[in-house]
């Protein structure tokens, strides 16, 4: 029924069907069916359409008294509760490889600015993320995929993987070649080793994994010492040296790349701009696009 006051109140601001059809838009019958349907609903006619074009009815002028009245006191409601506080928890899960470090100086901005909102993080491989998501356990979620797998989903970056090596002055430890070296990597279903898996499968190349480890300080020091390859994020190589890893360079070929995605309830109502501030801050830190 708001629409149909809206349309009401318009038209007799405009005094022309056509004007309100342009201001909405609207076809001019949807117009005409709307201020028809107040009628029905009021029990009175609101136009004089006797005469060319229509004129305001005897009874139309307290009609539309009381419709701008409702309409106003409508638009302060709406508005009331644009402008309340977030506040609640804030139930949120975040990939391995995402949860970083990196995430802490976001996590600290996001408190300064929703102090009223409390925050219960949970970490873990993008697909039971996504599963808790759609069970109702999880609020929002930071994922790692190659794929779209919700439709309530916006992407915040790309995260590009290298795959990384021993470094020149431990490089006599480890063969560095992709198809006769062994892997250290996170163990099953890690999102990178997805990835990684089927990009071998394309080369004709079997995945040889020498060790299964979830630390990632872990992976590196292993790596360090020569006994296999393994993945990072480029940005973390990109933005300091790590002693004794380096990437290695015949691996252009893999192109290793998943969506970084922000999945969300469809209830989350008064913590959406927490989310929306989240999923800005991450997207900024990942950078735009392939560098």
């Amino acid at each position: 029924m708001l629409s149909e006051m809206r349309t009401f109140v318009l038209f007799a601001e405009e005094g022309s069907i056509q004007r309100v059809a342009e201001r909405l838009p609207l076809t001019q019958p949807a117009v005409t069916r709307q201020i028809q349907r107040l009628e029905r609903l009021l029990g009175f006619e609101l136009l004089d359409r006797r005469l060319k074009p229509p004129t305001l009815a005897p009874l139309a002028t307290e009609a539309l008294a009381r419709c701008r009245k409702v309409l106003a006191a409508y638009d302060e409601f709406t508005q009331m509760a644009r402008q309340r506080e977030p506040e609640g928890m804030l139930r949120l899960g975040v990939a391995h490889g995402i949860a970083g470090s990196a995430l802490a100086p976001i996590i600290r901005d996001l408190r300064r600015r929703f102090p009223n909102v409390m925050l219960r993080l949970i970490t873990g491989w993008s697909q039971p993320l996504s599963e808790q998501l759609a069970r109702g356990n999880l609020d929002a979620a930071v994922l790692l995929s190659a794929e779209v797998v919700s439709h309530r989903l916006s992407i915040l970056g790309k995260e590009y993987l290298s795959i990384i090596t021993a470094s020149a002055e431990t490089a006599g430890k480890a063969d560095g070649s992709i198809a006769e070296a062994g892997w250290i990597l996170s163990p099953e279903p890690c999102d990178a080793r997805r990835l990684l898996a089927s990009a071998m499968v394309r080369r004709g190349q079997a995945l040889q994994v020498v060790a299964e480890v979830q630390d990632s300080g872990l992976q590196l020091a292993l790596v360090r010492e020569g006994l296999g390859l393994s993945l990072l994020p480029r940005r973390f190589l990109e933005r300091a040296a790590i002693p004794g890893i380096a990437a290695l360079e015949d691996a252009d070929d893999l192109r290793l790349v998943l969506d970084v995605q922000m999945q969300r309830s469809p209830h989350l109502r008064l913590l959406d701009p927490v989310v929306d501030i989240l999923a800005q801050a991450i997207g900024v830190q990942l950078g735009d696009g392939e560098r």
